[in-house]
């Protein structure tokens, strides 16, 4: 059984401050390099499996929010989830750094056992390689850039747009389009969106959809919804879908905006189902129809996933989804 006599003997450090930190000791002060060689001694030797005591681990870990400044203005979606992480993280007794750049974290990765990692801007294969090879334990939340790099942490969309076509096939909605952005970019390669993918797949085998319209293009924000809304209007004349499903928020915000202006009301003429559930969703006109995600849950599963992780840094990499739930308002109402 590994004992703290022995993980004192192999790190070089006092069983009283192996003691310490072992038992999470909110008094203790050591620095970062001896907190990790510490730890990193106490995995080696199973100390944790043998005390069962993986939920009482708190690592020093990093969050590293790579989300550019100009969509977060119009997007509140990722700097929502970045503060949502922060308050578990801390009411996880965790200590935090933030690092907007993966260099940066590089630089100070000795510093950390671990990271969660936010938002998709400019990430590379070659940025997340050298990222790994200094700091391998990390999970991303929202986003599975590099599945056999790190874990992740991820609404279950595909659920929430299959449940959203059948909703409204069971309000009599047949003739049901789609609105969206692109999805991420990685090595310069534009990978498709998993909502858009999911709307393609869903409506093509379920006989109740009768017309799948899809507009699709461009970032998740106020002014590009705008755009897809007209366009949408553009193409399909008098003969609307009887509803939309809008893969965010802010998308759905520009949308209504191009509604309202050409005279369509809503969910009259059309009915509107979001995604995000964010604050706007309540005080736009009308109020959003919008499957709520999560982030509590979230963050909290990107914590346990990330301490067993470091726990056990040998283990299979493991991808979780959290499932959504739609919260009705005045855009999408059922009988």
């Amino acid at each position: 059984m590994a004992t703290i006599k022995k993980i004192a003997e192999k790190s070089g450090f006092s069983p009283a401050t192996v003691s310490r930190l072992l038992n999470n000791d909110p008094n203790l002060s050591i620095a970062p390099a001896t907190r990790k060689k510490i730890m990193m001694v106490a995995n080696e030797l199973g100390y944790w499996a043998d005390h069962r005591k993986q939920e009482a681990i708190r690592p020093t870990i990093a969050l590293l929010y790579r989300v550019d400044s100009k969509e977060q203005l119009q997007d509140e979606y990722f700097s929502s989830l970045k503060d949502e992480l922060l308050k578990v993280i801390d009411a996880a007794g965790l200590q935090v750094q933030v690092f907007e750049h993966i260099t940066d974290l590089v630089v100070k990765a000795d510093d950390f056992q671990g990271f969660i990692g936010v938002g998709p801007h400019r990430l590379t294969r070659k940025k997340l390689m050298t990222l790994h090879a200094a700091l391998p334990n990390g999970v991303f939340v929202d986003i599975n850039p590099a599945p056999e790099l790190f874990d992740s942490v991820r609404p279950n969309l595909t659920l929430t747009i299959r449940d959203a076509i059948q909703r409204l096939i069971a309000a009599d909605a047949h003739r049901i389009g789609f609105i969206g952005g692109v999805g991420l970019n990685f090595d310069q390669v534009q990978q498709p969106d998993i909502r858009e993918t999911a709307f393609r797949e869903f409506t093509s085998i379920n006989p109740g959809v009768t017309e799948a319209p899809m507009f699709v293009g461009g970032p998740f924000n106020i002014e590009n919804g705008y755009t897809l809304g007209k366009q949408a209007i553009a193409e399909c004349g008098d003969h609307l879908p009887d509803a939309f499903i809008v893969a965010s928020d802010t998308l759905s915000v520009g949308v209504l905006q191009a509604f309202n202006e050409a005279g369509i009301i809503v969910p009259r003429d059309t009915a509107v189902i979001s995604v995000n559930n964010s604050e706007v969703a309540r005080y736009v006109s009308p109020p959003l129809s919008s499957y709520n995600i999560n982030q509590t849950t979230l963050g909290r599963m990107a914590i346990k996933l990330l301490q067993d992780l470091i726990i056990h840094p040998a283990r299979p990499h493991v991808h979780l989804t959290v499932n959504t739930d739609l919260v009705l308002r005045k855009s999408f109402v059922t009988e």
